[in-house]
């Protein structure tokens, strides 16, 4: 098989719509933009702690300033409430990463963004799994 036919089927393999992904992620887990946001904090303080002189490259502030943005979550124990929450709806784990950190409005957005969902929940059981994503933001 030449290399070109091997990177089509590759191609066709992985669908992130369908759940099809390379073996590679089989056990891994997606961030949400909270978790990642916790992360460059505290490598941050770190960098002022031990008062490096070489300063964060640029590409790390704006990762910092991107995911203080849209970092929804606000605190580990109200992260871990919205996995563990998610993980008992049964929500694959990249879907569950999609939601938290999109935070779709209804199930008809959520469906758009998030096309496996279509399949998995009828529109109550989503619309339930986001009213609780919504109480996780509103009451930290």
């Amino acid at each position: 098989m030449t290399a070109v036919r091997k990177q089509i089927k590759l191609e066709e393999d992985e669908d992130a719509a369908q759940l099809k992904f390379p073996t590679e992620f089989k056990n891994a887990d997606a961030l949400l933009i909270s978790e990642v946001h916790m992360l460059l904090k505290v490598r941050k303080e770190q960098s002022e702690e031990m008062d490096e002189d070489q300063e964060l490259s640029a590409v790390f502030n704006k990762t910092l300033e991107y995911t203080e943005k849209f970092s929804f979550y606000q605190n580990r124990e109200t992260i871990k409430a919205v996995r563990e929450n998610l993980q008992n709806k049964n929500v694959h784990k990249f879907e569950a990463a999609c939601l938290a950190n999109l935070c779709p409005d209804n199930y008809e957005e959520a469906k758009a963004l998030i096309p496996s969902l279509e399949e998995k929940f009828d529109d109550d059981e989503l619309n339930e799994i986001l009213e609780d994503l919504k109480t996780f933001k509103d009451f930290q």
